[in-house]
């Protein structure tokens, strides 16, 4: 299973969001270390919108994600940025 496919199972089984979006960004990293070309799941974003973030700070939001998908860190994920929300509350995308 790719680690997108396990990082998305994993967010609707705890969540149960509304909304889900998690994007492989590892191509926008080309380049920044010497022998590192872009290729693979190592950098990743989540957006994610899910009532069970209602009355969470950002820094809760995160670690609960953090959290569950450290299997994919142990694995070989570098990067994941988070972008969370509680249903109502403004995103940017």
């Amino acid at each position: 299973m790719s680690m997108k496919s396990s990082i998305s199972e994993k967010l609707t089984a705890a969540f149960a969001p509304e909304r889900l979006d998690v994007i492989n960004e590892s191509h926008l990293h080309a380049g920044h270390q010497p022998d590192f070309n872009g290729a693979g799941e190592t950098h990743m974003r989540v957006r994610i919108v899910a009532a069970a973030f209602a009355g969470m700070s950002r820094v809760a939001r995160h670690r609960a994600i953090n959290d569950l998908v450290k299997a994919e860190f142990d694995a070989g994920l570098h990067a994941l940025a988070v972008e969370a929300a509680a249903p109502g509350e403004a995103t940017r995308w």
